[in-house]
């Protein structure tokens, strides 16, 4: 990177300390699977989640179960044919955080 002499003999603006912790935020932050996962919620009728990922592997359980927990999924209807499948759709919080992908 160039930089000129006005761009680094500028006098550095005050930070809010409290600003740089938000370590109390990353608890509610979902991560990147759990955001891609959310995301394909919001092309399907009624917000359902998809029950594999695009290479055709189902989706992790756990990653299912983390986002029922935290309140941005909720599970649909239980399955008959497979009762160990977790069928899920968007609540609206679900909806919020994965329209910010």
């Amino acid at each position: 990177m160039f930089a000129s002499r006005t761009f680094t003999h500028r006098q550095a603006q005050p930070l809010d300390i409290l600003s740089l912790n938000d370590n109390e935020l990353e608890g509610d932050l979902p991560t990147l699977v759990e955001l891609l996962y959310l995301h394909r919620g919001l092309a399907q009728a009624g917000g359902k989640l998809p029950l594999f990922d695009l290479d055709g592997q189902y989706v992790d359980a756990a990653i299912v179960r983390r986002c029922v927990d935290r309140g941005w999924a909720e599970p649909w209807f239980n399955n008959p044919l497979k009762p160990d499948w977790l069928v899920c759709k968007l609540t609206e919080a679900g909806r919020r955080v994965a329209a910010q992908l």
